[in-house]
């Protein structure tokens, strides 16, 4: 009688033990990405930028005011401001821009802002390097924000600094989209990788005029 409840014992351990390590690894990106010093951040300025093929596609300037939730985008061509929490659906455009745009930005924060599934892996096979990484598999939930089921395969070393990602479009694996994350830059304690690229180069999203002001 003891070893048959000795099983599922065993299961319930090797399940909290599991998510535990799962738990861990998201807190600790969030942390080596310095979630502690993301209270203090009054105002955020960052340009984000995309390049094909060495063309520029896109360059959108943004302010965000976290404390009062206040945003403003700038483009050639003008500049809008509104409330990213009360203002939203009348702006949908632009906040499905800003929430893209600072998605990248930080996305190691969203770990532990957003409502997701995980899954941790010890060891994965980085789609770029081909180096050999832990891996957080993150999924949406399929109600969830403008892009509902999205998933994102996260590649990162022993400093729990991410180093490549794959988006998955609504979780299907058909079309992943792999980029590298690099070019990290220190603000206020907040370490920002600049640059993300494709394997062949030939996509470049890339951040400029970062600011952070506390």
């Amino acid at each position: 009688m003891k070893k048959l409840l000795l099983l599922p014992l065993l299961a319930l351990l090797v399940s909290c033990n599991t998510q535990e390590k799962e738990t861990t690894a998201i807190q600790k990106i969030a942390e080596a990405n310095g979630f502690e010093y993301w209270a203090n951040v009054e105002e955020l300025r960052y340009t984000f930028n995309v390049k094909v093929n060495d063309s520029l596609r896109t360059s959108r300037a943004w302010t965000w005011n976290p404390t009062t939730n206040k945003v403003s985008l700038t483009t050639q061509d003008s500049t809008v401001t509104y409330n990213h929490k009360t203002e939203a659906a009348a702006n949908q455009k632009i906040d499905q821009q800003f929430i893209n745009d600072q998605y990248w930005l930080l996305f190691p924060f969203h770990l532990v802002w957003d409502e997701m599934e995980w899954e941790y892996s010890e060891e994965a096979t980085a789609p770029i390097s081909g180096q050999k990484l832990q891996r957080i598999t993150v999924q949406y939930p399929g109600e969830a924000g403008y892009t509902p089921g999205d998933a994102y395969e996260v590649y990162f070393g022993e400093d729990h600094m991410i180093q490549e990602w794959v988006y998955l479009s609504g979780g299907s694996r058909e079309n992943p989209f792999a980029t590298t994350w690099e070019n990290y830059e220190n603000h206020k304690g907040i370490p920002i990788a600049k640059t993300h690229k494709n394997k062949d180069g030939s996509f470049e999203l890339f951040f400029t005029e970062v600011s952070v002001e506390d």
